[in-house]
Parts: structure tokens; sequence; C-alpha cells
């Protein structure tokens, strides 16, 4: 916090998830029932709590489905491979755990999380707080101003207005053009070929805009990388759009929505002894109750549904 500034941490779920998964292989409980994926969430998110002490937090998701960007675009990451069945069916479980930890968790049909991460960040900004989007995407270097920053947890990497302006000598909303030049392999964003980040960035900063590009074409002296630009202005407009943060998703949570409050350790214990994760449970049953909190009065247990989902069910 700084002096009287409140600050807010914005956590790219679905990043986190699919680093856990991808960081933990072959763990399951003694069910069958894979757990890698909300063990590695569940630990990264605690150690995010614990560095930061966050008053306000958020997690921030992918929703299932396509989003609006697959009707600009039909081809939109169609080189992704489907969701794995292990991950899809540990989704579920990786959302109690959060809402046992009585953090909001936002998800948006049609939109995608950094969707709903620019319109947070610009919302909360609005009302006078700092904003730190928890995320080592790069798209998300468009959104960062002197009041929103990016925090990469895993490579404990701030990056701030100062130090992305610095480092390019670019101002952060310029990155929308950068992207619309150089596409993005990962999402199947075509941008111009044979123009990658490092062309892109000189171009930028040169002509300031991709209006003022290609309004002044001729000045581009290479002959190969002005006949592309020429030739795929369509696909540097349609990438602009496709890589451009919707920072306008008709939400109503707000700030207040993520203020950080007990969790309930009676759900983390239940669902943890059902994951069998065994050191985290143990932690939370030293966790004390809150002073004066009144003792426990029904007992809570997690069951596994049919299709993997584990809830959290009162049984008295």
């Amino acid at each position: 916090m700084k002096g009287n500034r409140k600050t807010i941490y914005l956590v790219d779920g679905s990043a986190y998830i699919h680093r856990a998964y991808h960081a933990i292989k072959s763990l399951t409980n003694s069910k069958g029932f894979p757990t890698n994926a909300v063990f590695g969430f569940t630990n990264m998110l605690l150690k995010l709590c614990s560095d930061a002490a966050p008053e306000y937090l958020g997690v921030v998701l992918d929703p299932p489905g396509p989003t609006f960007r697959h009707q600009l675009y039909r081809d939109y990451k169609a080189n992704r491979p489907p969701m794995s069945e292990d991950l899809r069916i540990q989704i579920p479980v990786i959302k109690s755990v959060i809402q046992a930890m009585k953090l909001r968790v936002i998800e948006k049909e049609g939109f995608e999380a950094d969707d709903i991460i620019g319109t947070l960040a610009r919302i909360c900004e609005a009302q006078g707080f700092d904003v730190v989007m928890v995320t080592g995407d790069k798209d998300f270097r468009q959104l960062v101003t002197k009041s929103t920053s990016m925090w990469d947890t895993m490579k404990n990497a701030v990056t701030d207005y100062a130090t992305l302006k610095e480092a390019y000598q670019l101002e952060p909303e310029k990155f929308v053009d950068v992207m619309a030049l150089s596409g993005d392999a990962t999402d199947n964003v075509p941008g111009v070929p044979g123009v990658g980040e490092k062309t892109a960035l000189g171009l930028i900063r040169t002509f300031g805009s991709l209006e003022a590009l290609y309004e002044s074409l001729e000045k581009v002296k290479q002959k190969r990388l002005k006949e592309n630009l020429e030739r795929f202005k369509d696909n540097a407009f349609l990438s602009r759009e496709l890589v451009r943060i919707h920072r306008f998703v008709p939400i109503a949570e707000g700030s207040e929505d993520f203020r950080v409050i007990e969790p309930n350790w009676e759900a983390l214990d239940a669902l943890f002894g059902d994951l069998e994760f065994r050191r985290l449970r143990e932690r939370f049953a030293r966790t004390p109750l809150r002073e004066g909190e009144e003792q426990r009065r029904s007992r809570l247990s997690a069951e596994a549904e049919p299709d993997g989902r584990t809830v959290v069910k009162e049984t008295g």
C-alpha cells in the first residue's frame, strides 16, 4: 500500500492452473482421482497470500467455451489441443478450494480472464487502488499504468510503468500495436509474416501507431518488409482486435467484493482430507479460529460427485 492507497491483487488463475498441472506429474489420491493441478495451484495461491498478505485479492478464470474473439476469427487458438480430461475434472475442485479460502473467483462467459482482469484493473484504479496483476503473460503489458503493475510470482519479477517504459522506450498501451504486427503463435494470432517483436517494436517506435505506419508505408525502406506489411494489412488490424484486452466486460463485482476474509477452515479440512493433502490438512488444522468465533457447530465433508467434482456438504 502506497500512502493511503490500497492494493488489490488480481490473479490470472487459469495461468496458475496450467503451470501447476505441468509442473507436477502423476499425483492422485487413493481413489485414483488426479490431484496434481489442485495441489500445485493451492500451494501457489497460499504462497502468494503469505508473501503479499493481501487485503484485497481475486482469482480470475477463463470460462469454458468460445469467446467474442472466435466470432472475429474462427481460427483463434485453433492450434491449441483440447484440455486433457485429467485436468478438466480438477477445475471444479480448484474452485471449491478457492471458495473455501473465502476468496472471490470470477469468470464471465464469452470473455477471457485477461478481459476480466483488464476491466477490474480499470474499475479499481478509478477507485484509488494500486492494482497488481499476478501473471507472467506478456499480453498484460498493454494494461500497465502508473497505478497498475504485473507480478510474475514464478520468477518474482515485477513489471511496473517505469521499468516497462525504460526497457522498451514505449508507452505500455502501444504494445497492442506491437502485437498486431508480430502476432502470437500461442493463440494463433496471424500478425504480419516475417515481423517479430523486435521489428514490430522498431516500427511502432518510429511511426507511433499502426495507423501512422500504414499512412507512411512508403518510408519503410526494407523491400520485403514493406511488401509483407502491404499484403497483410488486414491481418495486422484483425490481430490488433484479437490481442487487445477488453476493459469493459459487463460484470457486477466491485473492489469490496474482493476483500480477503477468514477462510472456512472446516471446508478446507474436509477438502484436503478428501484429496489426501496430509501436510496441508495438518497446517490448517493447527490454525486457530478467530477470537470470539463460535466453535464448530456442524461437520462438513467433501464428497466426490460422479463427474469428479468435489463439493462441500453439511452432514449435521
